[in-house]
């Protein structure tokens, strides 16, 4: 039988060599609200490489992707797109889309629902708890904490919207607001 360790030896682990984590891995919102925290745990810290350099100080700006011109009928807007989003994805790794279809009343809808649930207790939050990598809803502060090295500083809220859309029971508003 796999043992356990309190959440709060956690916070003295070099990264690394931490020990197993607990099965329930205390979200990064309790850790950080926790009176005892005095520093970010170490098993939460990028060990410095030596062949990482800084970002340099660049003034380009983030790539910009119009989506609806990723349905368009003209054969040259919907392949300069294309090209525009394969040399974002290479020399950015990310980039923003305008243009993709969502009301802005929705989107506003639901940065403010999801305000709310990460403002709702731990025990509230739980409830969606993922079991599996592919549940529909899933909250969770890493991927894979017990295999991980070194874990992410966030708590994220995961929802499947195809083939349809799952929301969490918790706020109630997000069954109000988004449907």
């Amino acid at each position: 039988m796999a043992t356990t360790t309190p959440t709060s030896s956690l916070l003295s682990q070099p990264s690394f060599t931490h020990p197993p984590l607990p099965r329930k891995l205390a979200s990064v919102k309790a850790l950080s609200e926790s009176p005892e925290l005095s520093s970010i745990p170490s098993i939460y810290t990028f060990p410095k490489q030596p062949n990482h350099e800084p970002v340099s100080n660049t003034k380009e700006p983030i790539p910009t992707i119009d989506f609806s011109l990723l349905t368009s009928s003209n054969l040259d807007e919907w392949s300069k797109i294309i090209r525009e989003l394969g040399k974002a994805y290479r020399d950015w790794g990310f980039f923003m889309v305008t243009n993709n279809g969502v009301p802005e009343r929705m989107m506003k809808a639901m940065i403010e629902v999801c305000r709310e649930f990460f403002e709702l207790t731990e025990e509230k939050n739980g409830e969606c708890e993922g079991k599996h990598v592919l549940d529909p809803i899933r909250y969770e502060t890493n991927f894979n904490p017990s295999l991980e090295k070194i874990l992410y500083w966030r708590d994220y809220l995961k929802i499947f919207q195809h083939p349809s859309f799952h929301l969490p029971i918790n706020p109630p508003s997000f069954r109000k607001q988004i449907t």
